[in-house]
């Protein structure tokens, strides 16, 4: 690394690792601002002619993204272009097309003006939503919403193509279409305000390995076109005007961060075995049939969740039974023998259907709200479609299905119930699926913890959603800054409750998973398989730490830092003992 010196003092910001590497370079100062929309009134005699040109408007934004897709695809490859399809699919969001005309129709307003009221909206609802990736949706829809209104205003699209230097892009936010146009030889790294590790944006950053750290509020303030910066896209800090002792001590971390990764590389080509050769089951968690090739290119053993709303948050209706088993059919082919668990609609609440607002009451706190199993069981034919289609998938792979948010075993009872339903009319109708299908629970909610014995007799498989549970259970809401410190997975409480579903489901002779966050977190994988967990699910890219974890420890080593954690009182001293455990293992040199 060069070692300039610059006379500024050094700064050094948190902000969210979001892509993996070390970048040092010049500040490329890229400052995006939503476009001005003029509001006028329309004379009734040129309204036609106003429907019309948005029409236009809509035609040229999909030929833009297309256009887009194709050199995605061309540059970084087809995975990379399905970015967009969301982006194809709100040009194609008949809600969103329909409403804009009715706001038109009632207020003569000119055609700019009733989109932007409509699609801030959309926006506005995809941002409340607790699930990060869904979050995101609300940036696909800022995207081409700009994309229409400056195609009706005549203006020329903003983007990235002027980096015509190797820069650190520094940027208050960066929209996919943005990411796509960066020449990946110029662009050194990728510095956000805003943004979370899910945005599309990110994905294309990893796509052309380019490190990348978003959320770090405030610094499109602090830095200056052309300030020398050093982005840590392991840890997520960034540092302006780093000193030469700072840059000495980056150029070690990135020797020894590009020899551990390649340990990693060939440690997840081996199997996932304890030095004292215990294997452990590590899955992957999907949401998109795409993603089915993540799964294989990080050996995981089959889908420990697939998020099946996805399908659902992605049309402009409700899903068809047969659109739904083409889908589950298709996951079940390409992984079989190995197992995908499937989980039932989690919409509802903080996942709104856009495309069947009318189903989903807004509510004052949507996360103990009508969602998941509640919405399900009081709309039986959708959560019958559902079910008959996994069913039917069943036949060609081997699927495990599972219920969300399941407070108690009358739910469970109720959910079973309709299972049966939908056995028997396949049966009648002679339409194949495997009789053996193994159903499941998540338990991501207290009451459902504490009476695992009692839900363990009606299932055959418990999946602890970590995320759900250690908020529900410290009354912690992530999404709130001033308490998500509160966050603790190491909190006493979490790690009692865990012990004791792995305890009762043990006792019925039935394994558990976990598929929240913790289970990709390689400090806490000893604590959970100490603590007697089964099996592991998280983001595909997240299972080579893992496994190299597994494979540097002994399951009775996990066993006495289990033993250890559940006789301590304190959460921070219980993660200073699993980060110890990880650290004397896991070493970078």
């Amino acid at each position: 690394m060069s070692t300039e010196n610059r006379g500024k003092s050094e700064i050094i910001v948190q902000g969210i690792s979001a892509s993996q590497g070390i970048a040092y370079g010049q500040v490329f100062l890229y400052i995006q601002s939503d476009v001005e929309v003029p509001a006028y009134q329309v004379e009734p005699a040129k309204r036609l002619d106003e429907v019309v040109r948005f029409d236009h408007a809509i035609l040229v934004t999909r030929h833009q993204i297309q256009k887009i897709m194709a050199e995605v695809d061309k540059n970084l490859g087809p995975d990379e272009a399905r970015i967009f399809d969301a982006h194809l699919l709100v040009l194609e969001d008949q809600a969103l097309i329909a409403e804009t005309i009715r706001e038109f129709e009632s207020t003569g307003f000119n055609v700019e003006t009733c989109f932007n009221k409509v699609s801030q909206r959309y926006i506005r609802a995809f941002s409340e939503i607790d699930d990060e990736y869904l979050r995101e949706r609300a940036g696909d829809i800022r995207d081409v919403a700009q994309r229409v209104l400056q195609n009706l205003l005549g203006q020329a699209s903003q983007n990235l193509s002027q980096l015509v230097e190797k820069r650190v892009v520094v940027a208050n936010d960066i929209s996919p279409s943005d990411a796509a146009g960066i020449d990946s030889s110029q662009a050194l790294a990728i510095v956000t305000d805003t943004g979370s590790k899910t945005s599309h944006a990110v994905i294309v950053a990893r796509s052309m390995k380019v490190p990348a750290v978003v959320g770090v509020r405030g610094f499109t303030k602090q830095a200056r076109a052309g300030d020398w910066v050093l982005v840590d896209g392991y840890e997520g800090f960034v540092i302006l005007n780093p000193s030469e002792q700072t840059l000495f001590r980056y150029g070690k971390i990135q020797r020894q961060k590009k020899g551990f990764e390649e340990r990693l590389f060939e440690a997840n080509r081996q199997p996932a075995v304890t030095l004292d050769a215990v294997s452990i089951t590590l899955r992957a968690n999907i949401e998109k049939i795409e993603e089915v090739a993540l799964v294989k290119d990080y050996f995981a053993d089959g889908v420990g969740l697939f998020r099946t709303e996805y399908i659902y948050l992605n049309a402009s209706r409700i899903p068809s039974e047969q659109e739904q088993y083409l889908a589950y059919k298709t996951v079940a082919e390409k992984l079989a023998p190995a197992p995908v668990v499937i989980r039932t609609l989690d919409l509802g609440g903080d996942k709104p259907m856009a495309g069947a607002a009318h189903l989903f009451p807004k509510e004052d706190n949507p996360f103990l709200g009508y969602r998941a199993i509640r919405f399900c069981l009081d709309h039986p034919d959708i959560f019958k479609d559902q079910l008959r289609a996994i069913l039917r998938a069943s036949a060609h792979g081997v699927i495990h299905l599972m219920y969300p948010m399941i407070s108690g075993r009358e739910e469970l009872a109720r959910a079973n119930a309709v299972l049966d339903e939908c056995k028997a009319e396949l049966t009648d109708k002679k339409i194949a699926f495997d009789p053996k299908l193994k159903v499941g629970t998540m338990i991501e909610i207290p009451s459902a913890a504490i009476t695992a014995d009692l839900l363990a007799k009606d299932c055959d498989f418990f999946s602890i959603g970590t995320n759900d549970l250690i908020q529900y259970l410290l009354a912690i809401d992530r999404g709130n800054n001033s308490i998500a410190h509160l966050y603790e997975p190491t909190h006493p409480a979490v790690i009692r409750m865990i012990k004791n579903v792995v305890d009762e489901a043990h006792k019925q002779k039935i394994k558990v998973s976990v598929c929240g966050e913790m289970a990709g977190d390689a400090v806490y994988v000893p604590l959970l398989i100490g603590l007697g967990v089964d099996e592991l699910s998280m983001t595909p890219p997240l299972i080579p730490a893992v496994k190299y974890l597994v494979r540097a420890m002994t399951l009775v080593d996990a066993q006495k830092l289990a033993n250890e954690a559940l006789e301590m009182t304190s959460p921070k001293d219980i993660y200073a003992l699993c980060e110890t455990f990880y650290r004397e293992r896991v070493k970078l040199e």
